[in-house]
């Protein structure tokens, strides 16, 4: 067995406000919002679209009635601290991050160098409309 991810799934707590960002989000990766999904889980009260990709398929699902209120703390136990996508090169975190504000993410660090992680690691760090932390990074030089 290799180590890929097959599929993310994300709570959300607006699943209509969600749907916009990652609408727009998803594409700078490499997904076609013509392969997006939608369904009603009944024995799962909840409702989820899913965006597929041949390599990932990345899902917003609504919350539970009970949580809707609750905020997003990446630093929780059990939270997802952040979700990094890997680029080919620094040029593609450099569109990545120019598409990323012209669509309105909230940019935490702009591309640059991180030495603390490597002398190679450039990336973008970012969350959507909900707090949700995301990054594309380039580790070549």
């Amino acid at each position: 067995m290799k180590p890929i991810i097959d599929h993310i799934q994300i709570t959300v707590k607006d699943l209509k406000v969600a749907e916009k960002f990652y609408d727009n989000f998803l594409p700078v990766i490499g997904f076609d919002i013509k392969n997006k999904v939608t369904a009603f889980i009944k024995e799962h009260d909840f409702h989820v679209i899913e965006y597929t990709h041949d390599l990932l398929a990345f899902a917003i699902t609504s919350p539970r009635e009970s949580f809707k209120n609750d905020s997003v703390n990446r630093r929780k136990p059990g939270a997802l601290h952040h979700l990094a996508f890997k680029a080919d090169s620094r040029q593609e975190v450099d569109r990545a991050y120019h598409e990323l504000v012209t669509i309105g993410a909230n940019i935490v660090s702009e591309p640059k160098i991180h030495p603390e992680y490597s002398e190679n690691y450039y990336a973008v760090y970012f969350k959507d409309m909900e707090n949700i932390k995301y990054e594309i990074v380039c580790t070549k030089a």
